[in-house]
């Protein structure tokens, strides 16, 4: 079960996802990223860092996810993304639809 923990750095908010994002958890997923994004003004980060595994059901929510962000001028910036996760993205190629950074410090400050 995925659970989603988030703080805030300044005015970027991070979310940090813990567990697998897949299928039976997508719908939480999508409410709580616009819940965050509305209160945000889309200033915010995902940590995978502790984000064992995405399958396509998750893969798709941040496709869609980024194009909405897109569409407004906003952008989803990852960070921590593991091996398994990376490679993944790689695979559907997906990696270069999102700006990824190696920690969450480096992520917010991509902000300013």
């Amino acid at each position: 079960m995925m659970q989603i923990n988030e703080e805030k750095s300044g005015a970027v908010t991070v979310v940090k996802l813990v567990g697998p994002l897949v299928v039976a958890e997508v719908d939480q997923f999508w409410d709580h990223l616009m819940q965050v994004r509305a209160a945000s003004m889309g200033r915010f980060v995902i940590d995978a860092s502790t984000m064992s595994f995405v399958d396509s059901t998750g893969l798709e929510v941040l496709a869609d996810l980024q194009d909405e962000l897109v569409q407004s001028g906003q952008f989803l910036k990852l960070c921590g993304v593991n091996e398994t996760v990376r490679e993944v993205l790689d695979l559907t190629e997906l990696a270069s639809m999102f700006e990824m950074f190696h920690d969450v410090s480096s992520a917010v400050r991509s902000f300013h």
